[in-house]
């Protein structure tokens, strides 16, 4: 059973408009699919691919509604990552760790990608990507986990 989302932390205009409406999971699945546009327009010297893709990249988060409910697996993804950076969390620990690799993969994408090795480039954005989809599902674990304890209680 969906419940209605989960309030902002602080209230921020930050929150308003930038969390509470990257939460649609429009906003979140269209994200992700722009690391691997973002690669080949690199590969192939796009650059105004490039540009468009950055430029809805910036806008992204500002152009979808906030969701109604969180029942979707990607809102609960960003409502758990809203809770993880609002939080006294271990940043050098797991799942944080996800980031430093995510991070590490993405670098490597981005030089194999100028240097125009199509092999490697799509092993390391693969990669890149399922490292950022493991953080997120541990952001859902999060969140789920919270909303519970919030629910019952504790």
């Amino acid at each position: 059973m969906a419940t209605s989302p989960r309030p902002d932390p602080d209230g921020s205009a930050l929150d308003r408009y930038f969390w509470a409406r990257h939460a649609n999971p429009k906003s979140g699945w269209t994200r992700a699919a722009t690391m691997p546009l973002l690669m080949a327009c690199i590969y192939r010297r796009d650059w105004r691919g490039l540009a468009l893709v950055l430029a809805f990249v910036v806008a992204n988060p500002f152009l979808f509604a906030p969701p109604e409910s969180d029942a979707d697996w990607m809102t609960k993804g960003v409502y758990g990552e809203r809770l993880w950076t609002a939080g006294d969390y271990d940043r050098w620990g797991y799942p944080e760790v996800l980031n430093y690799g995510n991070a590490a993969a993405g670098l490597y994408a981005l030089f194999a990608a100028v240097r125009r090795r199509p092999a490697e480039t799509a092993l390391a954005t693969t990669l890149s990507m399922a490292l950022k989809f493991w953080f997120v599902a541990e952001m859902v674990h999060l969140y789920e986990r919270e909303r519970d304890a919030e629910q019952s209680g504790e």
